[in-house]
């Protein structure tokens, strides 16, 4: 499988060096760069990258927008929200509009390499640990859900894997839990995003928690 393309978007000039410099080093190549959303919105239609890496603060259009365009246009596009906290509600805002992972800006070089590879072939990436105590924290705030599906298309079943994709559980766990091969659960999976219009588990993992398959802990 040939490397991903990939636009670094940060309004910090040392960081999108910094990034272009581990990249290249790791044979990933970086079609382009840009300091602010609008410009992101304008390279990625240009340059056509198979992943952004998008800060969300930004002067002229912040990295939400910018996202959102970006996947309004081209839905196969990977967006990784950069991010220098991790329970940041720009974040779990972001996860539901269809991106697919973040990143802290203090990544370690090799996850950064490794995080661009895994949504370059169409994965999320998610710590699940991270992302639930995200959901939880801001599913139930009294903003708007970011994301509405109707799950009377799912399946008893289905509604189970998705409660538990919900937890943060991978394929493997899923397939332990509910005594089913991987293939089957893969197969579970596929037709929950289907049904759903999910591109991802980030957006399945808010999916859960906004229509209260998976409640929010008390911590």
């Amino acid at each position: 499988m040939s490397e991903p393309r990939v636009l670094i978007v940060d309004d910090q000039e040392l960081i999108r060096t910094g990034f272009r410099m581990i990249l290249t080093a790791r044979g990933i190549e970086v079609a382009g760069e840009a300091s602010d959303g609008l410009a992101a919105v304008e390279a990625e239609r240009r340059l056509r990258p198979d992943v952004v890496l998008m800060d969300i603060r930004m002067p002229v259009l912040d990295g939400l927008e910018a996202t959102r365009r970006i996947l309004a246009r081209n839905p196969a596009c990977r967006v990784l929200m950069l991010t220098t906290f991790d329970l940041d509600k720009y974040v779990y805002t972001a996860l539901a509009i269809g991106a697919s992972g973040f990143l802290l800006k203090d990544v370690t070089a090799e996850h950064l390499a490794a995080a661009v590879r895994l949504v370059g072939t169409g994965d999320a990436l998610l710590a699940p640990s991270i992302t639930r105590r995200l959901v939880q924290r801001f599913a139930q705030s009294d903003d708007p859900p970011a994301v509405h599906r109707d799950l009377t298309a799912l399946t008893p079943r289905e509604r189970e894997v998705l409660t538990l994709l919900g937890r943060g559980l991978s394929n493997t766990e899923l397939a332990a839990e509910l005594t089913l091969s991987e293939a089957t659960v893969k197969t579970h999976v596929a037709r929950i995003f289907a049904k759903l219009e999910l591109r991802d588990r980030a957006q399945a993992v808010v999916l859960a928690y906004e229509t209260g398959l998976v409640a929010p802990s008390a911590h």
